[in-house]
């Protein structure tokens, strides 16, 4: 019978994963707070998880599910300004964006999820398909189209 470690060790393990896969998806303000929620969710799932599943794609999953939840919230509430921005200067010697985070956070989100799924957390393709909806090979897709438009509008290709 296969003894399930434990979860002191699941954290440890999958901990530096799920919050590289957060701050991806939310950015470093509520990467924080994803973590803990879902390390959280986690543990009193835990005890009912198979022995034979695969821990870093079930933790992915729940991460991609609270920053969804964080995502959604955020869009609620209004956002207080103390003054107005001023308009960021067009002229720049360099045209390309070099704010990478920055710039994943911009893409559509089935291609910024699969980025982050399988380039971030190095899930299979099979497990990214499962967490964000739909079949391999349209996440597969959607990670290509997300990397080709990072490449562009890196300036890697014309």
């Amino acid at each position: 019978m296969n003894a399930k470690q434990p979860f002191e060790e699941v954290l440890s393990d999958y901990g530096p994963t799920v919050l590289r896969v957060c701050r991806a998806v939310l950015g470093a303000v509520d990467a924080d707070d994803a973590w803990s929620i879902t390390f959280l969710s986690a543990l009193q799932a835990y005890p009912k998880l198979p022995a034979d599943a695969n821990i870093e794609a079930w933790l992915v999953t729940i991460a991609h599910r609270k920053a969804i939840d964080i995502l959604r919230r955020a869009g609620r509430q209004a956002i207080p300004m103390a003054e107005l921005p001023t308009r960021a200067s067009t002229e720049r010697a360099d045209r390309r964006d070099l704010d990478l985070a920055g710039s994943v956070a911009n893409l559509p989100d089935k291609q910024r999820f699969a980025v982050v799924y399988h380039y971030l957390a190095g899930l299979p393709y099979v497990e990214v398909a499962a967490i964000v909806g739909g079949t391999e090979a349209a996440a597969r897709r959607a990670a290509a189209d997300g990397v080709a438009a990072l490449r562009k509008i890196k300036g890697m290709t014309s």
